[in-house]
């Protein structure tokens, strides 16, 4: 399980702009305007081969100047619940702000490791400004431009050097899935349904399941841990902040579990958030299993599960080889379904092919159809194996990995899906040099 590390700050000082630059990607929009981040802010990165998930906490803060305030320091205060470091960063070019001391008040009473961060500090003349942020009382700090990454590799280092070792958790071996989605689409009456106990007070208001918990369940003679992730701890000053509090607490079940059941309002769609959280899901290699909930409120003359099936398929492309299965908790509709899917997604993700069995089904399905020749030389896989990963991955053996392009791994990987049930399990494709 990996530790979270979130970053913290007011909008502007280009926290997106470090996001990026550790998740080698683009993916929050950096834009000049205050607060434009709304894009999900999630990602793995790590540094001296230890792995850590960053939350970027700007990408919640939603709303006028005049509410940012109040909105930050509620982020703030998530992050400190949640999180098992946090970079604050301040911006070099304005100085110390109001904004600036108020969250350094809330970070100084912690006790976990905070490190104060001067970003835009890309001459000397600024390396001297920055001396002024020693008033914020947070001890010593790191320069850095993130623009152009320096300094970020000596904050770094100190980063992970604090981050607490994870135990690994073998003490329970049982397969665990955990029960994800927006606030309110059902997840605890789904766990009370299957449990046919109220385990969980579900009432109307979202959020009020305090914290995720687990479930011994057995049934089908198969026997697993049922994580219920409403996991939104109501706290008194995080009214409105639930969408950022269920994507932080279903990141921890999520990265802890082996299948996740994404649920969903079927009068609600296959929104932003849910696709966020699918996403994390497929990011981190772990089974899938779509339940659609509440479809008795849906009006079946305008939309037909397969009209909404293939609408989520649409928004999955290219990973659309997902179990959608339409439940009403409220009914009791098809939820043994829903657990009977998890149950084969899980026996799919632990499935071991044998090398001569892949080899036999593939080669000559490669010979068929070989990889397009790149600058008139032509790749030969000879070879294919599944790696003893937890999830599963194959290595392709050929004498030249680096001219195979994603379009023919996408194809590799449809082709193992078509001989092998993978059903609701993200597949890796590596091309090794024999």
């Amino acid at each position: 399980m990996s530790n979270i590390v979130a970053v913290v700050g007011r909008p502007n000082v280009g926290k997106s702009t470090f996001f990026n630059r550790l998740i080698k990607r683009r993916e929050a929009i950096v834009d000049a305007v205050s607060g434009v981040t709304r894009d999900r802010h999630y990602g793995k990165t790590d540094w001296n081969g230890k792995e850590f998930s960053l939350i970027d906490t700007g990408g919640y803060v939603v709303g006028s100047d005049d509410i940012f305030e109040s909105e930050i320091d509620k982020q703030v205060e998530l992050a400190i619940d949640e999180a098992d470091a946090i970079i604050f960063m301040v911006d070099v070019e304005s100085g110390i702000t109001g904004m600036d001391e108020d969250v350094a008040q809330l970070l100084r009473k912690v006790d976990k490791p905070v490190f104060l961060v001067v970003n835009k500090v890309d001459n000397n003349k600024r390396l001297e400004d920055a001396v002024e942020f020693y008033s914020l009382g947070l001890g010593e700090y790191y320069a850095i431009a993130s623009i152009n990454g320096s300094g970020t590799g000596d904050l770094l280092d100190a980063v992970v050097e604090a981050l607490p070792e994870k135990e690994e958790e073998d003490e329970d071996e049982l397969p665990r899935f955990a029960v994800v989605g927006r606030p309110n689409a059902g997840k605890s009456s789904f766990i009370n349904a299957l449990i046919g106990e109220d385990r969980y007070i579900v009432t109307d208001i979202a959020g009020t399941t305090r914290d995720s918990i687990d479930t011994k369940y057995n049934r089908f003679g198969f026997e697993f841990n049922l994580v219920d992730t409403a996991g939104i701890r109501r706290k008194t000053k995080v009214k409105d902040d639930l969408e950022f509090y269920s994507v932080m607490r279903s990141v921890r079940a999520i990265e802890h579990c082996d299948v996740c059941l994404v649920v969903l309002d079927a009068t609600r769609g296959f929104d932003g958030q849910v696709q966020n959280i699918f996403w994390l899901a497929e990011r981190n290699r772990k089974g899938i299993v779509i339940l659609v909930n509440k479809w008795d409120l849906v009006d079946k003359d305008t939309k037909t599960a397969k009209e909404f099936e293939q609408h989520i398929r649409k928004e999955i492309a290219p990973f659309t080889d997902v179990p959608i299965v339409f439940i009403s908790v409220l009914n009791k509709q098809r939820i043994f379904k829903a657990i009977e899917t998890a149950v084969e997604v899980y026996k799919n993700r632990t499935k071991k092919i044998k090398t001569s069995v892949l080899n036999e089904a593939l080669l000559p399905i490669i010979e068929h159809q070989p990889p397009p020749a790149n600058k008139g030389k032509f790749v030969k896989i000879k070879y294919i194996m599944q790696l003893p990963t937890p999830q599963p991955q194959f290595a392709f053996f050929c004498n030249l990995p680096q001219y195979v392009k994603d379009p023919y791994k996408r194809f590799l990987e449809n082709k193992l899906r078509e001989q092998f049930d993978f059903n609701g399990v993200p597949i890796s494709v590596y091309m090794r040099k024999k």
